[in-house]
């Protein structure tokens, strides 16, 4: 037999997470109707690191599609009286958003 068995499970190297930083979202209307332009900034909680990077959206359907390509949840109740916030007031933030820095410069929330 040989000395120097070979053992996978050790040689597996474990996956590095990826540390996810707890911020919201800052939407704001400019205009109304469907002529309506959407400013969203994702705000970090712990204010290190990349600056934010406003994303514009053109109505409605494009912040929507913008959300969702966030990755918003909506079937949170925060989520769902944020939306009407903005349609009420002009403005409103979405809490409890977990992203990494590698997710916001992907989804063009942060200067990269």
């Amino acid at each position: 037999m040989s000395a120097h068995a070979t053992r996978p499970a050790l040689a597996a190297q474990p996956v590095p997470l990826t540390q996810k930083t707890r911020g919201f979202l800052r939407i704001v209307r400019h205009g109304a109707g469907p002529t309506a332009i959407y400013v969203v900034t994702y705000q970090k909680l712990n204010q290190q690191g990349a600056l934010p990077k406003p994303a514009l959206a053109e109505g409605a359907e494009a912040l929507i599609d913008l959300l969702e390509k966030i990755g918003v949840d909506f079937r949170m109740n925060e989520v769902r009286g944020a939306l009407e916030d903005i349609l009420r007031f002009g403005s409103a933030n979405i809490p409890d958003l977990w992203l990494s820095d590698e997710e916001m410069v992907e989804k063009g929330l942060v200067e990269a």
